[in-house]
């Protein structure tokens, strides 16, 4: 069963139960997929809406985008799991000779590599999820201003959990050149990102 089709208590069960995974990966794709589903949200009441007539045309496009990053955040919470399994696959594979050994070694930096590249999609997604409610602050409905706060918040868990599983992978992944490419990457969004994250939440808390 996929984790996406669990009821809400399910997947909460699941992930507090002695299971390896789900674990920190899913969960924070969960967080992005719950925050640009709240971005959208705020966009879906404002679109017809008179007050916002000059901002009509950015309403329908930030409901499309956001919906594009929902799905993209709902698609990772399973292949992050799925990636997870690899590793754990791993270890059930035999090490009595050499030539064991040096299998089991690379199969588990292949397996490594993959537990790096779906958080860091996440952190990607992030960013342009966080990007698109930094546009819809102040041109969106201001009823529903404290629901763009969340949604920062909500971003921002899932940007920063996601690089957690990013550095907990590449600590033991020996290809420096790939490391040494994902922590750049990651770092880079984490300096543009959370700040953008933090001025909305405070723009949105002054409001209030």
């Amino acid at each position: 069963m996929k984790l996406v089709d669990y009821t809400l208590s399910g997947f909460t069960d699941l992930l507090a139960s002695d299971a390896p995974a789900p674990g920190g990966g899913s969960a924070a794709a969960l967080e992005g997929a719950i925050g640009i589903a709240l971005t959208k949200m705020v966009g879906s009441l404002t679109v017809g809406k008179a007050k916002y007539e000059e901002h009509q045309a950015f309403v329908v496009q930030l409901i499309e985008e956001a919906e594009k990053i929902k799905n993209d955040f709902i698609d990772v919470i399973d292949r992050d799991t799925e990636a997870f399994n690899g590793v754990s696959a791993v270890f059930s594979m035999p090490k009595e000779t050499d030539a064991d050994k040096a299998k089991r070694k690379e199969a588990m930096q292949t397996a490594l590599k993959a537990c790096t590249k779906t958080p860091y999609e996440m952190m990607c997604f992030a960013q342009a999820a966080i990007e698109l409610t930094a546009k819809a602050v102040d041109k969106t409905n201001t009823n529903a201003a404290s629901d763009l706060g969340v949604a920062a918040l909500s971003l921002k868990a899932a940007v920063q959990g996601a690089w957690l599983n990013i550095l907990i992978n590449i600590s033991g992944i020996q290809d420096q050149a790939f490391v040494e490419e994902y922590r750049k990457n990651g770092e880079a969004i984490l300096a543009k990102a959370l700040p953008m994250a933090d001025q909305i939440y405070e723009t949105v808390l002054k409001s209030l």
